[in-house]
């Protein structure tokens, strides 16, 4: 009898706690909505500089002045998008007796695959060729790495040439996928459009 009672008390009061809250439904999944810019694109003709390509209207080139604390290389530059908070790290050597092509191209897969194939769910490995007989490597890494983009280009005697697109954001590949995919093509485009002087 003495347990009854204190069930039905308790009982009691859950009723009477639960009955002054109000009821809300939870929210309903969604996404931001992104308005993403038309694509056109603008010629980088620097003189002075062993390359051109051709990069988005929503993008401004700036000279990479820092590397780790270390100066940078002087044909360096940043392609920042500020509309997205990315930006496009592009890095230049020269191919000659320093810089010898075989440690170059390591380099390139080494920059790809060294941080982040702890992090990555896979790396896809693309062979680039563009219609200005420019050959190279696109990586295409999956999940919350700090870039899901990377490539080098190389004629493999005088010119090399790497780039990597990065986000002002944690990696979260599910958030930012949309983004990723449309800057791309861009990436892609700057790819097909760069020409060594």
């Amino acid at each position: 009898m003495r347990n009854q009672s204190f069930l039905l008390l308790i009982v009691f009061v859950t009723v009477l706690l639960s009955c002054n809250s109000e009821y809300s439904a939870g929210k309903r999944r969604g996404y931001f909505k992104i308005d993403f810019p038309e694509k056109k694109y603008q010629l980088f003709d620097k003189p002075g500089y062993p390359y051109t390509f051709e990069y988005p209207v929503y993008a401004n080139v700036i000279k990479d002045s820092m590397f780790f604390d270390d100066r940078a290389e002087d044909w360096w530059v940043n392609i920042d998008i500020p509309r997205f908070n990315g930006r496009i790290h592009i890095s230049y050597k020269p191919i000659n007796a320093k810089n010898l092509f075989d440690s170059l191209n390591n380099d390139g897969y080494k920059m790809a695959y060294k941080q982040h194939v702890d992090v990555s769910t896979g790396i896809e490995e693309k062979r680039i060729q563009t219609p200005n007989n420019i050959g190279g490597m696109y990586f295409d890494l999956g999940g919350n790495t700090a870039t899901a983009n990377q490539f080098f280009v190389t004629d493999t005697t005088k010119h090399f040439l790497r780039g990597a697109l990065y986000f002002d954001a944690t990696p979260n590949a599910d958030s930012l996928s949309i983004v990723n995919d449309f800057l791309k093509k861009d990436l892609e485009h700057l790819i097909n459009s760069l020409k060594w002087r």
